[in-house]
């Protein structure tokens, strides 16, 4: 048997999975979201699920070859599937005798009290079974689900306007899989909430932004379950014990972190990490990143990768579209000119004439990023707006009494950087660009296409791209407050051949206070919710990739307020 079908041109698809088939009658976007762009996440209701059907999933006993012959069935787990049908799945658990068998699948929850005994979506999937049993050369003309929570059974008779409505969920998602037609989200649904996939889908996000008229509910990424754990020490060294990432300094340990604590392991410089650690870290899809010892990004893995394969398709194919790039960049740069002049006006120290002067000319940048013809002559706008802000970035730092003159800034400069302030800032935009490079990679975005920053030298130009906006926001706010606190001071940097540079030290607190802006929460400004920056970033890579799709008009910029 095979998991592919010929459809009408020739092509192939693959079975549709009865489980995916529930999810689809359920709501037709989870389930082409599930089944065609394998997008996934756990919940609390599918880790309570996979628990209860652990005794059902161990496979036990088997169907005969020949259904006539007359004996008692009970089958654990059987995988049955249908070419003529296109259709797979795994039963939980087939009872009969000779040919007459019933499929029985187990749900977690307790019996819904409504006429049909359970509803649709559960009726349709044992449905999809019963036929698959048909299929195969059974009498099967009823299946039963068993509710776990209330350890009933519910008899389900396969008639003839059950059957008519599988085979016709079934055409219809194949049709859409066919045609990589996304259906649209739900609208106010009270199914929403408790969905994995919501911060995934961004359902009420989707629908404010096509000018729906309802208010975006709180419908957030689930909470973070870990934080990142950065490996600073050259002589470091990651190996897994159990549920643990054990760190060690020649082969003493120094520090233990629990795996399902861990939302992303940094390793900078030389320290290392044994085989069975970064294994594990890539079955639970724990990103490893590498930065060189000043703070260079250099690489990351993530496992096999997103199997979201329509997301980059619709990437690639806007990455070649001039117009569309121009006009995405055009708000970007709009956006990062906007947030920079939000922190200027805020955080200054001074209201003298020449930083007025620069908030007002930032203004007239912006309203030109807007008109900008051409990518050549936004880099132009861009590059004004930035020396207009630098130029006034030393009247937002503190005056630290005697320390004042540690941290005297007159202007951007990098590779490498010649003074503290500038260093702190490359070391910052460094870490940015990690962050937006794993967000991009974990919701199935290639983070080396982009559309402002052209990709060259194997920079991640859409993680450039995407930090534009929040580079004042995280990066130089992170500076800000590490220099206004005192958290770093003179003696934490080293002056060589022109060149500054962070101690070990120093590095580590600044590394706290950025992730500190990073876990920090705000108001977005567009659909009103409270979430951390980390969780802001997924969301503004989800809303890419939905505008890349065209499901929305536009892509909505984080403008701060």
């Amino acid at each position: 048997m095979t998991d592919y079908q010929n459809n009408a041109n020739g092509n192939t698809l693959p079975s549709i999975p009865a489980r995916m088939l529930n999810e689809f009658v359920y709501c037709p976007r989870l389930g082409y979201q599930m089944w065609v762009q394998s997008e996934f996440a756990d919940s609390a209701d599918t880790v309570d699920g996979k628990a209860k059907h652990k005794r059902v999933d161990k496979q036990s006993g088997s169907l005969p070859d020949a259904p006539e012959e007359s004996e008692n069935i009970h089958a654990r787990s059987v995988w049955l599937t249908s070419d003529e049908l296109g259709l797979t799945a795994k039963i939980d658990l087939v009872e009969g005798e000779g040919r007459r068998v019933t499929p029985v699948d187990y749900k977690r929850g307790k019996r819904p009290h409504v006429a049909a005994g359970a509803y649709e979506p559960e009726r349709v999937q044992l449905c999809a079974q019963g036929l698959l049993l048909r299929e195969h050369g059974f009498a099967c003309p009823a299946g039963v689900l068993y509710f776990v929570a209330s350890r009933e059974r519910v008899q389900v008779e396969f008639d003839d306007q059950l059957v008519a409505r599988t085979m016709e969920a079934m055409k219809e998602f194949r049709r859409m899989a066919e045609k990589e037609e996304i259906p649209p989200p739900l609208a106010d649904s009270p199914k929403c909430p408790r969905c994995s996939l919501v911060g995934i889908c961004l359902p009420d996000e989707v629908g404010f932004l096509e000018h729906s008229g309802l208010e975006p509910r709180p419908l957030v990424p689930a909470l973070e379950s870990g934080l990142p754990l950065y490996v600073q020490s050259p002589r470091a060294y990651v190996r897994k014990s159990g549920e643990t990432l054990v760190i060690e300094e020649e082969k003493k340990k120094v520090a233990e972190a629990r795996l399902g604590e861990v939302s992303q392991l940094v390793l900078f410089g030389s320290s290392g990490i044994s085989t069975p650690a970064l294994q594990e870290c890539m079955r639970r899809e724990i990103p490893v990143t590498f930065m060189s010892y000043g703070g260079w990004f250099i690489g990351h893995t993530m496992g096999s990768g997103h199997r979201n394969v329509e997301i980059r398709t619709c990437q690639y194919r806007s990455s070649f579209d001039t117009e569309r790039c121009l006009k995405l960049s055009r708000s970007l740069v709009a956006a990062k000119i906007a947030n920079c002049r939000i922190m200027l006006r805020r955080n200054r120290k001074t209201d003298d004439p020449a930083t007025q002067e620069a908030l007002l000319s930032m203004q007239g940048d912006m309203k030109q990023a807007m008109r900008a013809g051409s990518l050549a002559s936004l880099l132009g706008i861009e590059g004004s707006g930035a020396s207009r802000y630098f130029r006034q970035f030393s009247t937002m730092l503190a005056g630290n009494g005697d320390n004042a003159p540690d941290f005297d800034f007159k202007s951007r400069n990098r590779r490498p950087p010649r003074d503290p302030i500038n260093a702190l800032l490359s070391f910052a935009y460094a870490m940015l660009a990690r962050e937006w490079t794993v967000t991009l990679s974990a919701v199935g975005l290639d983070p080396y296409r982009g559309f402002y920053h052209q990709p060259r030298f194997g920079r991640p130009a859409l993680a450039l791209d995407m930090m534009e906006p929040f580079r004042p926001l995280v990066a130089d706010s992170a500076v800000i407050m590490a220099v206004n606190n005192g958290e770093v001071k003179r003696e934490d940097f080293l002056h060589a051949a022109g060149s500054c540079a962070m101690k070990e030290g120093a590095r580590r607190r600044f590394i706290a206070c950025f992730d500190r802006r990073m876990e920090q929460e705000v108001t977005h400004p567009i659909f009103g919710y409270r979430i951390s920056y980390r969780r802001v970033f997924e969301v503004q890579a989800r809303l890419l990739s939905r505008f890349l799709a065209n499901e929305i008009p536009r892509y909505p910029n984080f403008l701060t307020r």
